[in-house]
């Protein structure tokens, strides 16, 4: 059997939710990372005995459709997987079972879901810091409870919560270049939905934007943000949402 880690992790969050989980499995694992330029995108070579971990952000409510899209470019020719769901600290609303609906739509055998915490990816003192030493002991027995019922053959669908048809998502708001930037081109390279122009990457193509927020990260100068008003109005209008520490969910 044979670790797939399948992350669309534009800010390293999910992608360490899902290295802490199959670090659980005591399997190594193989990664293919959806959240680079099409051409770049590697797909997995999967067989039928192995096992993947789907893990993918929660944007407003929703998995981004540009991760979706690119999830159906994988054949997973009968597999079992884990569908993860990494959110903010707020709410995965109907984000696990959207997931646990495509992964089975493409042939995927759903055998767990999880639904993890990280750090918001917008406004980041929602989360800090996580996941923590608490979310690393409980995503590792979780892992190991997946392993052991991957081990029996065990591929019952768990029931996750959510709604059909899913919640629509929510208007997020999109990064640009702002003071310090200098046009170094990082951000547009980076771009897995290929919405910063190389010849200005100050400017950001809206309607191809997902506001994953990979470009802020990976800015040399900390020059890409959504603006000092549009920081503080999503501040505000997360507070309340995210006050309480949430905690991390298995189904299985």
């Amino acid at each position: 059997m044979k670790i797939h880690q399948i992350i669309f992790s534009p800010t390293g969050g999910t992608r360490r939710v899902s290295e802490i989980l199959c670090q659980g499995m005591g399997k190594e694992s193989v990664v293919t990372d959806l959240c680079v330029k099409a051409a770049g995108i590697q797909l997995p070579d999967i067989h039928e005995d192995d096992l993947s971990v789907i893990a993918m952000p929660v944007f407003a409510g929703r998995v981004p459709a540009l991760a979706v899209e690119r999830l159906r470019m994988v054949k997973p020719n009968g597999a079992r997987c884990v569908v993860v769901a990494v959110f903010g600290n707020r709410a995965y609303d109907d984000a696990l079972l959207e997931m646990q609906d495509v992964a089975s739509e493409i042939g995927f055998r759903v055998i767990a879901a999880v639904a993890a915490v990280a750090e918001h990816s917008i406004i980041r003192k929602y989360g800090k810091g996580r996941p923590d030493a608490d979310d690393e002991q409980t995503l590792r027995q979780f892992g190991a409870d997946i392993m052991r019922k991957a081990e029996r053959d065990d591929c019952t669908m768990p029931q996750v919560p959510g709604n059909r048809p899913y919640k629509k998502g929510g208007k997020v708001p999109h990064p640009k270049g702002r003071r310090g930037c200098n046009r170094c081109g990082a951000c547009a390279k980076q771009c897995p939905a290929d919405a910063i122009p190389l010849s200005d990457p100050k400017k950001v193509d809206t309607s191809k934007c997902i506001s994953c927020m990979k470009c802020v990260s990976v800015c040399p100068k900390g020059a890409r943000s959504i603006g000092v008003i549009m920081n503080f109005l999503a501040t505000q209008g997360l507070k309340k949402v995210c006050a309480m520490r949430k905690e991390n969910e298995l189904y299985i």
